[in-house]
């Protein structure tokens, strides 16, 4: 029974975006350091590979959150199972996720970095995904927009799974165990 549905992202596609997203950093932090955030597990593939398409000194730090658990769809409820090891008080903050579906989870994160005063926060997400926000955030830095089917690969799971996947797919949701 095959769960994989049809490539959405393919693998040059992906790197492509990648090479766009971190020149169009490099330059607005051009002159300065930046600390990247990776929401864990999910971004830990986007942010690596952004990484080094990045040219500024960088320093990396990562949170773990969850709102989905083994679910397709998020619970809407969220929960910080990793916070920051760095101080972000007057540092340009950027943080990098896999996807944006709801906007929960990042304006979540947003507020509670907020409140750290951060000199600058900023968004960086391979993936938005259309007609899903119940609260409007701004992605300054995209991969791309797509449909709101649940996808996988690229650091994407579903029940831990098919994040080793060099593109994106949808998860065939029809032929889930």
């Amino acid at each position: 029974m095959e769960t994989i549905g049809n490539v959405l992202i393919s693998e040059q596609q992906i790197d492509d975006a990648i090479a766009r997203m971190g020149a169009e950093i490099s330059a607005d932090y051009a002159g300065g350091e930046l600390l990247m955030v990776g929401i864990l597990k999910g971004a830990f593939m986007t942010m690596a590979d952004l990484a080094r398409a990045i040219t500024v000194p960088v320093q990396f730090d990562f949170m773990a959150v969850s709102s989905y658990g083994d679910a397709t769809k998020s619970t809407g409820v969220v929960r910080i199972l990793k916070d920051l090891d760095q101080e972000i008080s007057n540092r340009d903050v950027l943080i990098v996720e896999d996807i944006v579906d709801t906007g929960l989870t990042i304006r979540y994160l947003l507020e509670n970095l907020r409140v750290r005063k951060a000199a600058s926060i900023e968004i960086a997400s391979m993936l938005v995904k259309e007609g899903l926000q119940e609260t409007p955030i701004e992605v300054k830095y995209r991969g791309f927009n797509i449909p709101p089917d649940f996808v996988v690969g690229y650091g994407l799971d579903y029940a831990g799974l098919y994040r080793n996947l060099p593109y994106i797919a949808v998860l065939d949701e029809g032929n889930l165990p």
